[in-house]
């Protein structure tokens, strides 16, 4: 048999022309969002002043299996997709492991991440409809670049409300925003009442993207012509990053490859939600029966340490309610922490299939996890994104795992993207100032006592 190659890519015409929904194979769907002021479920029409239509629609649908990707959208993905699906024959070699190790490189673009695969849809259906320009949040900078080059594009305005510390870590983040003609605010900022609201009460706060999604909501339910669009946790965020799933699927069936093992990074659940979707399909109708892993970090646990609950999606409490593992609304993740990854719930849709027993949950310290990424970059000679490298890091101790007991099972990981603009935080790992923080039961508690009443 031929040596599999360290790279594949699909052609053209192989690439997916239709998203898959991974709601429409659920055997229980998750708890709908609720009205914040009725406590009834939203309607599609009720998004309607927050969200696109179709992607209103899109966001309730349990329905459609798969959902066609318009062709213009078809178009701009052909500039960067498809993304390869890589052997990490280098990285099996050093850890001397008889596992056969895949990822999905999604940095093959300007933004540097997966985020791009939405923010294209998200910014097409908003062009389609006629609007001025949209609204959002940006944590670690990656969706907020990958929204500014999608609304440059179709030429939409857009406004980005940016967590804070990432903002005074990452100037270049916000200067390749402003490139491509996005206003970037650090957030919570002056601009808007929730803004106000959450500086009143917390001066000091570095933020987060609970406090950055609120600003970004009042902003576009305030301006005429203007929606919101978020880069993770949504259902039809999911179903536009499924194409990385797809792609990867029929990829390993071309290599005669199927994984045992199948891990993602899990901040809102984005890029997991859409690795993982065909393999879940599988696992959900009885095809196959592989282990799914989310990987979070230990200083933002929602998974791991988090309730199952209905919470607000954002601080300033202006979103529906949704049911998610949550560290609670007002969980602020400590400012030392890298990358993105500091959302304080979890895509619903993800959530439940945890819960149900669907899928498996991790935490890793951040100081393991730039081991691991380090050790990654060496000898794969990509420079993984700190949120990349979580996933990195499971795959890299299943992988001794294998070593010893000589299983040689086959492990496919996301890799969300590039960490060029994240040297601050190489740089305090490589010299010794990266703290490891992990929140206490008190810390946690304190989020949890901002979840509202929940239903009955």
């Amino acid at each position: 048999m031929a040596k599999i190659p360290h790279r594949l890519y699909l052609t053209e015409e192989q690439m997916p022309t239709q998203w898959y929904n991974l709601r429409a194979d659920m055997k229980e769907q998750h708890d709908p969002l609720l009205n914040p002021g009725t406590g009834k479920p939203m309607t599609e029409e009720e998004l309607y002043p927050i969200f696109c239509k179709k992607l209103a629609h899109q966001e309730l649908d349990s329905i459609d299996r798969y959902v066609d990707i318009p062709e213009p959208v078809q178009d701009m993905y052909k500039l960067y997709r498809p993304s390869p699906l890589c052997r990490a024959y280098n990285l099996e070699k050093a850890l001397g492991t008889p596992a056969k190790i895949y990822y999905k490189f999604e940095g093959n673009n300007t933004s540097g991440s997966h985020k791009l695969n939405s923010a294209i849809a998200q910014a097409y259906y908003a062009k389609e409809q006629g609007l001025r320009g949209l609204t959002t949040e940006t944590g670690a900078g990656q969706w907020g670049t990958a929204l500014s080059e999608a609304c440059s594009y179709y030429g939409l305005d857009l406004r980005v409300f940016m967590v804070k510390v990432s903002y005074e870590q990452k100037p270049y983040r916000k200067a390749v925003m402003q490139t491509f003609g996005a206003n970037v605010t650090p957030s919570p900022s002056l601009t808007t009442e929730a803004g106000r609201r959450i500086l009143e009460a917390n001066p000091g706060t570095s933020g987060s993207l609970g406090c950055a999604i609120s600003e970004a909501v009042e902003m576009a339910t305030k301006t005429e012509g203007y929606r919101y669009v978020l880069g993770s946790v949504l259902n039809q965020v999911l179903l536009h990053q499924s194409i990385i799933g797809l792609e990867s699927k029929k990829a390993m069936e071309m290599l005669d490859e199927y994984p045992d093992i199948v891990i993602g990074c899990a901040g809102g659940g984005s890029n997991l939600g859409g690795l993982i979707s065909p393999f879940m399909q599988d696992k959900i109708l009885g095809k196959a029966d592989p282990r799914i892993i989310a990987v979070e970090p230990a200083s933002c646990p929602s998974f791991t340490r988090g309730k199952y609950a209905y919470d607000f999606c954002d601080t300033g409490h202006v979103t529906p309610l949704a049911r998610m593992y949550t560290l609670g609304n007002g969980f602020i993740p400590a400012s030392n922490h890298a990358g993105g990854l500091r959302y304080h719930g979890m895509s619903p849709i993800l959530s439940k299939l945890y819960h149900d027993g669907y899928m498996e949950a991790t935490s890793v310290k951040q100081t393991d996890v730039f081991d691991a990424a380090v050790q990654f970059a060496k000898v794969e000679t990509i420079l993984p994104a700190p949120e990349s490298s979580h996933a990195i890091r499971c795959a890299i101790d299943e992988a001794l795992k294998c070593k010893e007991s000589g299983e040689a099972k086959t492990i496919l990981f996301g890799l969300t993207g590039t960490g060029y603009f994240d040297m601050a935080a190489y740089e305090a790992y490589l010299n010794h100032s990266m703290q490891n923080h992990v929140p206490t039961d008190e810390e946690l508690q304190r989020g949890f006592d901002t979840l509202p009443v929940q239903p009955v």
